[in-house]
């Protein structure tokens, strides 16, 4: 198990104390830090079941100068989102647990990551 984790961000340290208390075994990737590639963006968006405009946080200063709100949500602007999350990782969504059974949830209620224990 993984989660990609903004240690600023309340959600976050709110996740590794459940991860903990309930003795789980997983790693921490400081996405700002050690930012996933446009692969790793991917695969982790398949493994949500999600698009990228889904776990864009539209509300962050670079997400208001790139113009998020108004490009288009469709298959053809897939890449340029995708580009845009890897270019600016402070706009992903956190955190981000991968699950041992090939899965994915954003962490951001005790319920998320209790379901991602559950997997």
């Amino acid at each position: 198990m993984e989660i990609w984790i903004n240690p600023a961000c309340s959600k976050c340290r709110s996740a590794i104390g459940l991860l903990d208390a309930e003795g789980a075994d997983y790693t921490v990737r400081r996405y700002l830090e050690d930012v996933p590639s446009e692969d790793e963006i991917r695969e982790v968006l398949t493994r949500l079941g999600l698009e990228p405009w889904d776990i864009t946080r539209t509300q962050e200063a670079a997400a208001e100068e790139l113009g998020l709100r108004e490009w288009p949500r469709d298959e053809a602007s897939r890449p340029r989102w995708v580009a845009a999350l890897a270019a600016h990782p402070k706009l992903i969504q956190r955190p981000i647990i991968t699950a041992d059974d090939g899965t994915a949830v954003v962490g951001r209620s005790d319920e998320a990551v209790r379901d991602a224990l559950s997997r």
